[in-house]
């Protein structure tokens, strides 16, 4: 509305207006949520983990706590770290080196 030169302003048409410091708290709540997401996905999974290791202790429990791969024992002390293992240190490190992704090369890999 305007009246004799003055513009009346309701203050139902202003909207909200972000401030600088809004949008620079953007891209930190991202991250914010990026990491929380990933730390649920990890969580899920490893409770996901235990719920298998424990199916696998009521089902078969003589088996428990042997290698899946090589059928060794696999040492106490790892199975009280990490409940849910399903093989040994020497066993698992082989397979996590057959299935990790190629090394990206760097320039100073190429030579003349």
């Amino acid at each position: 509305m305007e009246a004799a030169g003055n513009v009346t302003v309701r203050a139902d048409d202003i909207g909200a207006v972000p401030s600088a410091a809004d949008e620079d708290e953007a891209p930190y709540r991202e991250m914010d949520q990026s990491i929380a997401s990933s730390r649920n996905r990890v969580r899920a999974d490893q409770l996901l983990r235990i719920a298998h290791a424990e199916r696998r202790l009521e089902e078969d429990p003589e088996n428990f706590g042997l290698c899946e791969k090589c059928e060794e024992p696999i040492p106490p002390k790892r199975l009280e770290l990490l409940p849910f293992v399903r093989r040994c240190v020497d066993c698992q490190t082989a397979a996590e080196s057959k299935s990790s992704k190629p090394v990206r090369k760097k320039v100073t890999d190429y030579h003349d």
